[in-house]
């Protein structure tokens, strides 16, 4: 089996379409209609992957990541059933990678979780590629084999997507990045002006440095072309 993906709806012919889709690329599926079952298989599973409908009764997808990033640094999807703003910005500042809108075509679907998996598998290379993969500069310390970070000998909890961020911009330090660069390297897909899915992240990642975007010590925006991270 390949791995371990986290599948939470309650709308069962959802959850039963995506869980039929992802067995059909070998995936292990772990479906739950209902969001109390899945936070025990968050404490008792190695997941890789989840899945998280938004909307659901009593305990909504928002509280189930909340719960996933107390301590686990997996990709998660988050599902929403209308193109709602708030719920995506929610999302992505509470710790998700992704979002996708229902409805969606479970192909498309399916690209999304093998992007994350890719990219969640690249920064966790082998022991025999360490020396290559530390970057270490104003107190900041990133393992892309271990996916750690350190900031003034103090762990900074980053969601997959954040040390992807980071480590882009700490790499080309002194370049100026822009966000269709950004979200091309991140993500893999096409960049829309529209898409303020990079701001998001961006935001979030300041807020855990206790950076900001007026007086920044690490990620300075640049107007009208990107971010970066001087020398």
């Amino acid at each position: 089996m390949g791995a371990n993906i986290l599948v939470v709806d309650d709308e069962k012919e959802i959850a039963d379409l995506i869980e039929v889709y992802l067995q059909n690329e070998n995936y292990q599926v772990y479906k739950f209609y209902s969001p109390e079952e899945a936070l025990h298989c968050i404490d008792s599973v190695k997941l890789d992957l989840a899945i998280l409908d938004v909307m659901m009764p009593e305990i909504d997808g928002f509280t189930v990541l909340r719960k996933v990033r107390e301590s686990l640094h997996f990709p998660v999807i988050m599902l929403t059933a209308k193109d709602e703003e708030i719920d995506k910005i929610t999302g992505l500042t509470l710790g998700a990678d992704d979002y996708i809108t229902k409805p969606f075509r479970p192909l498309e679907l399916i690209a999304r979780v093998k992007a994350q998996l890719r990219r969640f598998t690249k920064y966790n290379q082998s022991d025999s590629e360490q020396h290559e993969n530390i970057l270490a500069f104003s107190g900041l310390i990133l393992d892309k084999n271990t996916r750690k970070c350190l900031l003034n000998e103090k762990p900074l909890s980053l969601t997959p997507t954040e040390f992807s961020i980071l480590w882009f911009l700490s790499a080309n330090r002194g370049r100026v990045i822009s966000s269709e660069e950004l979200f091309h390297e991140v993500w893999g897909e096409k960049y829309f002006n529209s898409n303020n899915t990079v701001m998001v992240h961006i935001r979030h990642l300041r807020e855990k440095m206790d950076d900001s975007a007026e007086h920044p010590k690490y990620i300075k925006t640049v107007w009208g072309v990107g971010y970066m991270i001087e020398k």
